[in-house]
């Protein structure tokens, strides 16, 4: 008789609009192979706990989370077990208590969920404990390049787009500049795909440079023309004009970005006169109910998943390129980073808008 195999989940990094999908379509599909999935609470920081924080998850379990934003397991963005931070300041390799408990659950497969630097720790781990290791992509910032679409972008998005339909009716009402600072590490792909579907009049990102004056000009311009009101979407990664990126420390010591808008929100009123407000969406943008989009994604991802596993292909990663589900070596799909293409469609179309994306022109070829 075919032993039954015991499949682990886990969810790892930031959460996301997709995650339960992803869950809910594994569960789903186990069922067709037979299969026991365990899903593992709180990432590694569940395999690392002592007893193993796990438990079996069956259909009734699943039931109606494929609306529910966030992740019913849990997750964590820190601790890394190779480093891992102790109570008393210390550093300590804790990877061998992580790869026990994987197989004191007596898994066959372990299914993570995450984005380039999880996956990159995981795939260490499966390497290291011969763990069996399938990984599902999701970043909001969608800048894995093997895959055209991550889990949580398509949501994250559209959390922005809805923030900034609401901004563009005050900013009409009050003469005002409306800013939006959005999430974006290294990539503005969510600034400036919200910018074009909410009709910002100025997106700023990493991956192109930009003249405060220029801006300033911009804004002026529409003023004069009779357009009493503006829009801009900007990442939070934007650096001011001086190359300083725009950081802040919090109470537990962690550096983290933020604080751009503001910035140039100060900048436009002491330059122009014009009365600015600026909102900071942050983790608004990972907490939203899933977009349709993001719910199919995690469905297709899940499904694909558990296929692998049934056909015993390992230290794969599934990914979407050309509407459909393909299979890549992880290797090589945290190895490729996907920058918004200053060549590409999206900013064409912001150009081709009228739409200030920074000095392009002088990025582009002669």
């Amino acid at each position: 008789m075919t032993k039954t195999k015991r499949i682990g989940i886990l969810t790892s990094g930031g959460d996301c609009g997709g995650l339960n999908a992803v869950i809910r379509a594994v569960v789903r599909r186990a069922r067709d192979y037979d299969m026991e999935i365990y899903g593992i609470k709180g990432a590694t920081q569940g395999l690392m706990n002592r007893p193993v924080e796990a438990e079996l998850l069956d259909i009734k379990k699943v039931s109606g989370i494929l609306r529910y934003g966030g992740t019913i397991l849990g997750t964590v963005n820190k601790g890394n077990p190779f480093a891992y931070p102790m109570p008393d300041g210390s550093i300590v390799d804790r990877s061998e208590e992580v790869i026990d408990g994987y197989h004191k659950l007596g898994l066959d497969a372990l299914i993570g969920i995450g984005g380039d630097g999880s996956l990159a720790i995981l795939r260490r781990l499966a390497q290291q404990g011969k763990m069996n290791f399938v990984a599902v992509p999701k970043t909001i910032d969608n800048d894995l390049g093997a895959t055209e679409n991550s889990i949580g972008f398509n949501t994250a998005v559209s959390v922005a787009v809805e923030a900034l339909d609401r901004l563009t009716y005050t900013a009409i009402s009050h003469s005002r500049v409306m800013i939006l600072e959005v999430m974006g590490r290294d990539a503005g792909h969510i600034a400036v795909s919200a910018g074009i579907a909410g009709g910002a009049h100025v997106v700023l990102i990493p991956e192109i440079p930009y003249d405060l004056d220029e801006v300033c000009d911009r804004l002026m311009n529409r003023a004069l023309r009779g357009f009493n009101f503006s829009t801009m979407v900007v990442a939070e990664a934007v650096k001011t004009p001086s190359g300083e990126p725009v950081k802040y420390t919090n109470s537990l010591g962690q550096t983290l970005y933020g604080g751009i808008g503001q910035y140039l929100g100060d900048q436009i009123s002491t330059r122009t006169g014009m009365e600015s407000r600026v909102t900071i969406l942050g983790h608004v943008q990972r907490g939203s109910t899933p977009s349709p989009l993001d719910r199919i994604l995690g469905a297709a991802f899940g499904v694909a998943a558990v296929d692998l596993i049934a056909q015993e292909k390992y230290d794969r990663m599934v990914a979407w390129v050309n509407r459909e589900v393909i299979d890549v070596p992880i290797s090589e799909a945290i190895a490729k980073y996907s920058a918004v293409d200053i060549h590409g469609t999206l900013v064409r179309t912001a150009v081709g808008l009228g739409t200030y994306v920074g000095e392009i022109d002088k990025l582009l070829p002669s």
